[in-house]
């Protein structure tokens, strides 16, 4: 392609956020950054002045700062930034006051509710006391099992306002898979919903509730929001209280809140769990808060007043992110339940009725939509929409065309990707740069993200390898949980290469300086020693117009391994010869004959984690008959048994 498919507007570049930073930075360091490239090297050069930089621009509000950066920048892991800062994470995000919207709410087409700046700070307060009367102090863990509604929001917050520590998944786990996360960390509190909606249902939590207390001997109250009723029973859940007569009692009044270290705990964030009991990944106040406000800021150019919109639940790393928005003074659109009940038009209703702004969701919603038929630049006004995001898996060229002709022509579409391991994006959008067909826009300023061979040699465009990151950055992980010796954060990141973040992702480095990723490095296929990302034939095998969605597998096979390719087809489709012949075709013709899968076989559904995405190795474990060691961590893990003994696979 010898043109982007869009191009920012001079007058958008002028007025970004991007360009009043690069501009700051220029004076304040006497520098010539102009370019984003140049801002990207000199951020990498300059760690300390740049991450400065955006301490000042994010206007992150502490009780000090410190005139130290970093220590030991050269440890990776080990460093430490802003080792003497002292600051309070809620305080960075409770700036808003008056009645201006800080949270619009919609609960599929059941509940609509909007909390005012006042009213979310009132709401803060009362959680706040009502948690320091309960013993709640720094350092202790507080649990949220939980939909995506304005509660969640705030009790965060006021847990982050006594230096407690927050984690959280969402209500659709079965009492063992949160068992598996919460059983590690021993919360004293837990707030539950009674329930939530999906797909115009009602589901129940307060029977996994009762049973999920019960195993937790470490929780002293359990905070039950009422939602799907107005005054849900409560009994039999130990130490149980609704939300309203927890905070009666409690006038709001000035928060208090604790300073704490830039390094001390916000976060317990969950690995999905699924080739073992989730690893538990502790994520610091000052780095999530500074990391969150280069992405929002810089990023996805968000200033005061946007209305930003992720679908997220929250059990996935995006609703902490989106949660973050709040501190840069952005309206969170919080929505929880299907994005398809009633219909695919659902979440452009929302983005049309409440003026969105920015729109995020995964690779995987868009090509839904795609295939559902409708085509939102005709039927919805998206006139305040500037920005859409997409992440979760790599965003296949097809669905660019798709947002580009069927959503909106003048909009910043970012494919995003980092993880839950950093609380944020290594690779992601920018306001002042084009896009172009199937890339990523950029790597994020401050990491150093390279795309190294095997033996840990960087290389330069267009060759692909491991994505990785080789210096230290503030919103590292602190530590594993119960991981004194830090073996296992080790050994998850730095056992490849000594000194090198791995991140686990199989990418290039385009000419334009994008980034594009092709899967996971550890599903990456190898049939006859050439290395195939699976991202690659997920795009050729979507595009068939029976193919709802496939998942690829490399299968042990004769002294090497072979291709094989399973595929979910739409509602009266069927897998005959002429529909594989059709799929290997064009995987033949538009990849190359290496990518095209020995069988093909046809399933009724693909195992996914509860954050939508395809657990590749686990049904690789299944199709070579080995354990899969935690299927609680999966949204339907019996779809792994329509994976087994295949006869298909027997020749």
């Amino acid at each position: 392609m010898t043109a982007p498919l869009w191009h920012p507007s001079t007058q958008r570049i002028e007025r970004s956020n991007l360009t009043a930073f690069t501009a700051a930075v220029r004076e304040q360091w006497e520098t010539e950054c102009s370019s984003y490239d140049e801002l990207y090297r000199w951020s990498l050069a300059q760690p300390e002045h740049f991450w400065q930089s955006m301490w000042s621009f994010g206007g992150v509000i502490a009780a000090e700062q410190g005139e130290v950066i970093v220590r030991d920048r050269e440890r990776m892991p080990g460093a430490r930034w802003f080792p003497q800062a002292r600051l309070n994470f809620a305080e960075n995000l409770l700036r808003g006051r008056g009645a201006g919207a800080a949270i619009v709410f919609r609960g599929e087409d059941q509940v609509a509710r909007t909390l005012s700046y006042d009213q979310l700070n009132a709401l803060v307060s009362r959680l706040s006391q009502a948690l320091r009367e309960v013993g709640v102090g720094a350092g202790d863990r507080v649990g949220g099992f939980l939909p995506n509604v304005p509660e969640a929001v705030a009790a965060m917050l006021a847990t982050a306002s006594l230096g407690a520590v927050w984690s959280s998944c969402s209500p659709d786990f079965g009492v063992q898979g949160v068992l598996d996360r919460f059983g590690q960390i021993d919360p004293k509190v837990v707030f539950s919903a009674d329930g939530y909606f999906y797909g115009g249902k009602v589901h129940d939590s307060l029977a996994r509730l009762r049973a999920i207390i019960a195993e937790l001997p470490s929780v002293a109250r359990t905070v039950v929001v009422p939602y799907v009723s107005s005054d849900p029973a409560v009994d039999g859940v130990r130490n149980a209280v609704r939300l309203d007569d927890f905070i009666e009692g409690f006038a709001p009044r000035a928060l208090e809140y604790e300073q704490r270290s830039f390094n001390d705990p916000l976060y317990i964030m969950f690995s999905s769990g699924t080739t073992g009991v989730p690893k538990c990944i502790v994520h610091g106040i000052g780095g999530t808060l500074l990391e969150h406000l280069k992405e929002h800021l810089l990023h996805c150019d968000v200033k005061p007043g946007e209305r930003l919109f992720y679908f997220t639940t929250c059990g996935w790393m995006m609703w902490n992110w989106l949660a973050s928005g709040l501190a840069s003074g952005a309206t969170l659109l919080l929505y929880d339940g299907s994005p398809f009940h009633p219909g695919p038009e659902r979440l452009f209703d929302y983005a049309s009725e409440a003026g969105m702004t920015i729109f995020g969701t995964s690779a995987k919603y868009i090509d839904a939509v795609k295939k559902s038929g409708l085509e939102p630049i005709a039927t919805h006004d998206l006139s305040s929409l500037h920005t859409m995001l997409s992440t979760g898996s790599p965003l296949v060229p097809e669905s660019f065309d798709f947002v580009y002709e069927k959503i909106k022509a003048d909009i910043c579409l970012s494919s995003i990707s980092g993880g839950t391991d950093i609380i944020g994006c290594f690779v992601a959008g920018c306001p002042t740069l084009p896009v172009w067909r199937g890339e990523i826009q950029c790597r994020t300023l401050g990491l150093d993200v390279q795309i190294l061979d095997e033996q840990g040699a960087s290389l330069p465009p267009g060759k692909r390898g491991e994505l990785a990151c080789t210096a230290s950055f503030p919103s590292m992980p602190l530590y594993f949980w119960n991981d004194p010796g830090g073996e296992r954060y080790r050994a998850a990141y730095f056992g490849k290469i000594p000194d090198v973040w791995c991140h686990g992702d199989y990418a290039e480095l385009t000419e334009h300086g994008g980034v594009v990723i092709h899967g996971r490095s550890d599903a990456v296929l190898n049939p006859g020693g050439v290395r195939i990302g699976t991202a690659e034939i997920y795009r050729q095998a979507e595009q068939i117009p029976e193919v709802v969605e496939s998942l690829v597998v490399a299968q042990r096979w004769q002294g090497d391994v072979r291709v094989v390719l399973f595929v979910r087809l739409r509602d009266g489709a069927t897998l005959d010869d002429v529909l594989i012949e059709r799929i290997k075709r064009r995987i033949r013709e538009n990849a190359s004959p290496r990518h095209v899968p020995a069988r093909v076989v046809q399933v009724a559904d693909i195992p996914r984690t509860r954050s939508g995405k395809i657990v590749e190795l686990a049904v690789r474990s299944v199709v070579h008959g080995e354990p899969v060691k935690n299927v609680e961590a999966l949204a339907n893990p019996a779809a792994l048994e329509l994976f087994r003994d295949r006869p298909e696979l027997a020749i």
